[in-house]
């Protein structure tokens, strides 16, 4: 265990952005750090890390066309290395859930080069929000992954390497030995804040299992939970393990740009085909994210949910219709088969 006082917090930024360029939670989104900004270390980011390794719009390749001939331009692979410092638990398991889809055959090599690159430094909350549910899914705020986990005492930073890349960056900083106290007193106090949260009971009894497949689709419930849903997906971009993309292409009349960018399963357009629209309805798109999130995805990776409670959805959702609405409505004993 090591440690650093947290009155010095520029002077540890500083060492780390000379090693490598560093991004923290700034002004509610992970940012780059330059001299003089001061990282915000207590609540949570309104949007996570994700864009960093699985970026909202990203070139994939370039072309030029002239007569017959094609001439293809690369896109280069992010090689430099880079360092997110600040990351809660419920996005050190949302990147878990990524690597889970774009690390499996086919890999994605342009996530892969971000996630090779990247150290990812946790820090343990310090003050939950009430529309945090990250114990539902098993994810303990108190005790997050990532490559070197943080805990914020009383006046210093403790620091734990958990991977051979986090003990790299490690070594290369100015740290102080430090005892395990502070870090166990950080980690009680979190927990003691966890159980008294609004959600800290939600379950997920009723989801995740493959006998009940069939009968959570079929429920009618789904109609009046979708009938007030505007179909904005403001849920979608605001979640840390959405991970629907669109490919297109642009031509500026020199070259062609074929890109990705996000896409949201609440979009009438969404999967459109020249047959049509698989899902034509609002309530159909609605149950299709849920049943993915709480449903299809455990089914697929041993259980573990497509959701990782960080209640983003929660505080953006105009309407106030969200997962735990659903969760609540749809789940339970009553319904466990």
């Amino acid at each position: 265990m090591n440690g650093f006082p947290l009155s010095r917090l520029p002077e540890l930024m500083a060492a780390m952005a000379a090693v490598a360029t560093v991004y923290c939670p700034l002004a509610g989104k992970f940012a780059p750090w330059t001299e003089g900004a001061v990282p915000e270390l207590t609540g949570n980011t309104k949007l996570g890390p994700k864009d960093l390794f699985f970026p909202q719009v990203e070139d994939l390749v370039r072309f030029r066309v002239s007569g017959k001939d094609l001439e293809v331009l690369d896109t280069q692979l992010r090689q430099e290395p880079f360092v997110v410092f600040g990351v809660r638990a419920c996005d050190c398991r949302a990147l878990e859930i990524l690597d889970r889809v774009f690390l499996t055959e086919p890999v994605d090599t342009f996530y892969q080069a971000r996630r090779a690159n990247g150290v990812v430094i946790s820090l343990a909350c310090q003050r939950p929000e009430e529309t945090c549910f990250c114990g539902a899914f098993g994810i303990d705020g108190a005790e997050p992954g990532g490559d070197i986990t943080a805990w914020q005492g009383e006046d210093t930073l403790f620091f734990r390497a958990n991977t051979e890349k986090g003990q790299a960056l490690l070594d290369r900083l100015p740290l102080q030995e430090a005892g395990e106290d502070g870090a166990e007193a950080a980690k009680a106090k979190t927990r003691a804040i966890l159980q008294r949260l609004p959600l800290g009971n939600l379950s997920t009894q009723g989801f995740g299992q493959a006998e009940n497949l069939l009968d959570l689709f079929n429920r009618p419930e789904w109609s009046e939970l979708s009938a007030s849903c505007l179909g904005c997906g403001a849920c979608t971009f605001v979640c840390p393990t959405c991970q629907c993309y669109d490919i297109k292409e642009f031509d500026n009349g020199h070259e062609v740009c074929r890109y990705r960018c996000w896409d949201s399963c609440m979009y009438a357009d969404f999967t459109l085909m020249s047959a049509g629209q698989p899902r034509p309805t609002q309530v159909e798109r609605f149950r299709q994210r849920f049943m993915h999130k709480l449903q299809y995805f455990p089914a697929n990776n041993g259980g573990i949910f497509g959701c990782v409670g960080c209640g983003r959805c929660l505080r953006q959702c105009p309407i106030h219709m969200n997962i735990v609405k659903v969760m609540k409505t749809l789940g339970g004993e009553d319904h466990a088969s």
